[in-house]
């Protein structure tokens, strides 16, 4: 049987509170997030595609670590971070929201949350916003504290996470609305619990805010999934990618700005509060972006396993850029990428080449996202 000593790239690569439970329940692989494991492999993709998708599946994302503002200017300080209007944030309430430099450069795409009037959190995706935050306040004269509490969410994802959610806290767990958080117990269990998640299906996050309670916290939520068919399971590229999700890193990073990615909406210009990247967004949206964000159809032999590296994409003999996320879905029956490219490629139905893998192929322009495009599902 495979232990938890069985990983190990040094102390320097932080295990999470449910790293134990994780191995037990059958993790064969992990990567590094956060300068943390994150399980990437429970078996078959395609099985934990169809588990998340059919039934449920609990996630270890321990690696979403949190950046806790407080303090009297905390209101004022976060949404310095962020391009989006905060003004009508209430508490209790969470947002997808992109944090950028002055450059207009995405540093990250993470959810905030509002757990008092002063007291946020930034759940991150895969970069160093602590020590970014840190710096801004160095010299913003602003009164704030912003620290790394402990806190390790878990992904309880699927179809079936909502009835997991009522055998857990009681029916009146129903009432959270999408995109809002809530402060309970479980068993003595301090946690948060808010209706989001990186899977593009109906889905919980669970922050727990006592480290050494994630072996009890994990077991429990198995156990009550038992009879719904909850699964351990890993954040799925498949789906996240049938959804059109980003993937820091791969999808946007420093040199990506939001009007790449068709994310005018979470740009407000017009919002008298200033933030960091404010005046060369601006000018990028007058003169409009040089690349964007498309979908496409790659016609080829299905994709053995995600892409990991930039394939090319060319047009007319001349390359136009690159596809950042490539995978097969099983339910679509097709190769499935997020890419980009030059502005004035970005045309719906026109023809391109990807040089994938296994060599140059035909590829077509297709709207994103691949699947459910309101966001039904999640929202539900």
């Amino acid at each position: 049987m495979t232990q938890a000593d069985d990983f190990g790239f040094g102390t320097q690569i932080r295990k999470s509170p449910y790293f134990g439970a994780t191995v037990r329940w059958g993790a064969k692989g992990f990567s590094v997030y956060n300068h943390m494991y994150i399980p990437r492999d429970f078996g078959s993709p395609e099985q934990n595609f169809w588990n998340l998708v059919n039934e449920a599946i609990l996630c270890d994302v321990a690696v979403e670590r949190q950046v806790e503002i407080t303090g009297p200017d905390a209101a004022k300080f976060t949404q310095m971070l962020t391009c989006r209007d905060l003004s009508k944030m209430a508490v209790g309430q969470c947002k997808y929201i992109l944090i950028t430099n002055a450059d207009g450069g995405i540093l990250n795409d993470p959810i905030l949350l509002r757990l008092a009037e002063n007291h946020f959190w930034i759940s991150l995706a895969d970069s160093d916003i602590l020590l970014w935050a840190q710096g801004v306040a160095v010299h913003s004269g602003m009164d704030v504290k912003i620290g790394e509490p402990d806190v390790s969410p878990l992904q309880l994802q699927g179809p079936n996470s909502g009835l997991i959610m009522q055998d857990l806290f009681g029916e009146s767990i129903m009432d959270l609305k999408y995109y809002w958080l809530r402060e309970v117990e479980l068993d003595g269990i301090p946690l948060i619990v808010s209706r989001t998640g990186w899977s593009s299906e109906l889905g919980y996050e669970l922050y727990l805010r006592d480290g050494s309670m994630g072996d009890q916290l994990w077991e429990r939520i198995m156990a009550a999934g038992m009879a719904h068919g909850l699964k351990p399971g890993h954040t799925s590229s498949i789906r996240r990618i049938e959804g059109g999700m980003l993937s820091y890193h791969a999808d946007a990073d420093i040199n990506t700005n939001p009007f790449e990615l068709g994310f005018d909406r979470l740009v407000n210009l017009d919002m008298e509060a200033d933030f960091i990247g404010k005046a060369t967004l601006r000018r990028i949206k007058e003169e409009g972006p040089k690349r964007k964000q498309i979908g496409l159809i790659i016609d080829c032999e299905p994709l053995t396993g995600p892409n990991t590296t930039f394939w090319m994409i060319n047009q007319d003999g001349t390359e136009i850029g690159r596809v950042t996320s490539a995978v097969y879905s099983p339910r679509l029956e097709k190769n499935i990428a997020l890419a980009m490219v030059a502005a004035d490629a970005a045309v719906l139905g026109a023809e391109v080449e990807v040089v994938a893998k296994s060599g140059p192929t035909k590829a077509i322009v297709v709207e994103r996202p691949f699947y459910d495009p309101k966001k039904q599902i999640a929202a539900a």
